[in-house]
């Protein structure tokens, strides 16, 4: 009984062995979702003036926005919509109050108009947090910090490449 057995375990695992398949053809670089090639999005250097295969949002004013925000911890980022999302961070000053940054890069040129940050703020009454509205105030001021940067990004590559 166990050499019957052996024998169609030993049959039916060399019938698996694919004799007769046509070779697989690699036709470059594919989705490592799909497996499909010519899939899938491409992400090229984070450099000015890539071309089309580059982020749609400016790359400068986006390393700069992950710069800045690299000192709180990182809730969600979405790089190809351009949003940086902060877990809720308590600064030194207030024991007090929190805030959570949104930071959105809103456009491929480095403007003024195109880096928007929202600093929510939240107050403790007790032990709970409660929502305290928006500090705009704080936002614009994070915002030249991040224009800022990206200017010295800039700069500096600009020198390295001349």
């Amino acid at each position: 009984m166990r050499i019957l057995f052996a024998l169609c375990l030993i049959i039916g695992l060399s019938s698996c062995s694919g004799v007769g398949q046509a070779p697989v053809e690699e036709k470059g670089p594919g989705s490592f979702l799909t497996g499909k090639s010519e899939q899938g999005l491409k992400i090229a250097d984070f450099g000015p003036d890539k071309g089309s295969a580059a982020l749609p949002i400016n790359a400068l004013l986006w390393r700069a926005s992950l710069d800045i925000a690299s000192s709180i911890p990182l809730d969600d980022v979405d790089t190809f919509g351009g949003t940086i999302v902060t877990e809720w961070y308590q600064l030194d000053a207030a024991d007090e109050e929190r805030i959570k940054l949104a930071i959105f890069v809103l456009d491929r040129e480095l403007r003024s108009d195109g880096i928007r940050v929202v600093v929510y703020v939240q107050k403790r009454q007790g032990d709970v947090w409660s929502d305290h509205g928006t500090d705009t105030e704080m936002g614009l001021q994070l915002e030249e910090l991040i224009l800022t940067r990206a200017r010295e990004i800039r700069a500096a590559t600009v020198s390295e490449t001349q």
